[in-house]
């Protein structure tokens, strides 16, 4: 095996590998594919919310753009963040603040590299794919906390220490979830956990496991209720709040894009990724899009349904309900591992 390869799982070999034989090629059409997924897919998820909001809260206005119900918003939008003037205050890091959107939302990109939507169909399927998923996944938020302190504004930096201490809070029940589904599937690779689901799903035995996971993954992506970073009646935007134009357009690119990566992870760890519900023989792909699309209109409908939490409120249901129940999550699944054997 050579060096380039030592990385990559056993369970199965990816559709690019299969098409090209050259190396740089299949680098070259992997790193393209997963930029186009990445630039249509979260944006698709944005136009949805636009639109479920619209319905939700009675929002007329999404729906007028392009006169058949809304579909020229997000282009609208597009323009709006185009034309904007991009400006760095004066007092600001320009170099930091100009780099927090990139570093913001280049790990998700790198975490769609491993999620597979079929048994051939992926980037990369790593041996270590789900601890690079989490690895990765905590990254973002160091461009938060770049934006909040280049910005040389109070409440960006508030923002961004909110930002910091949620990610501590929530990161460990992330994980502490996606551990107890590793141990039941006995492996760490993300086409192997998908596998492993063949005859049932994950959720079926693991409920709890999947609550803590979705909810860890709202605070990560400081969704609503867990959105205290940017609480624009406190802090009028966090971390964002002196960015303009397409520099904050990029930090929402992050948002929609950790939407798509940590649903599509959820998928994969609870849902059975790309596998279908027995007797029913709906190509891999179509099944992990239609799983993506669910979870995140669940996303959505949280934003729209739930106030935010207070800080404290925040901390202690991390501290206090979460981590307790998926460290007692991976109890139970280690004595069931046990007691089959």
């Amino acid at each position: 095996m050579s060096g380039l390869s030592l990385g990559l799982a056993q369970a199965g070999t990816s559709v690019f590998d299969q098409w090209f034989s050259n190396f740089w090629i299949v680098l070259i059409v992997k790193a393209m594919a997963v930029l186009m997924f990445f630039l249509v897919v979260p944006l698709v998820i944005g136009y949805i919310e636009h639109k479920v909001l619209a319905h939700m809260q009675s929002r007329v206005g999404p729906m007028e753009a392009g006169m058949f119900h809304g579909w020229a918003q997000l282009v609208a939008d597009g323009v709006k963040f185009v034309q904007k003037e991009s400006i760095i205050p004066a007092a600001a890091d320009a170099t930091v603040f100009s780099l927090a959107p990139a570093v913001a939302m280049i790990p998700y990109i790198v975490i769609l590299v491993v999620l597979p939507f079929s048994p051939t169909l992926f980037a990369e399927d790593l041996d270590v794919g789900i601890f690079f998923v989490l690895a990765l996944s905590s990254v973002s938020v160091i461009g938060v906390l770049m934006a909040g302190w280049s910005s040389a504004n109070k409440f960006s930096l508030i923002g961004a220490l909110r930002a910091a201490a949620q990610l501590i809070a929530y990161e460990l029940p992330l994980v502490l979830a996606a551990a107890a589904v590793v141990m039941q599937a006995a492996t760490l690779s993300l086409v192997g956990i998908a596998e492993a689901q063949e005859h049932y799903w994950f959720i079926l035995t693991q409920p709890v496991g999947f609550l803590i996971f979705m909810m860890a993954s709202l605070a990560e992506l400081t969704r609503p209720p867990f959105d205290m970073p940017v609480a624009d009646s406190e802090i009028i935007f966090g971390a964002y709040t002196e960015y303009t134009g397409l520099k904050f357009a990029f930090f929402l690119l992050a948002e929609y894009g950790g939407i798509v990566a940590l649903t599509g992870i959820a998928a994969v760890l609870f849902l059975g990724g790309y596998q279908p519900l027995p007797g029913i023989p709906i190509p891999g792909p179509l099944m992990m899009f239609g799983k993506i699309g669910a979870l995140s209109f669940i996303v959505i409908w949280l934003r729209a349904t739930y106030p935010r939490l207070r800080e404290d409120q925040l901390q202690r249901f991390s501290w206090l309900v979460l981590i307790p129940l998926a460290l007692l999550q991976i109890m139970v699944v280690a004595v069931v591992k046990i007691a089959v054997k």
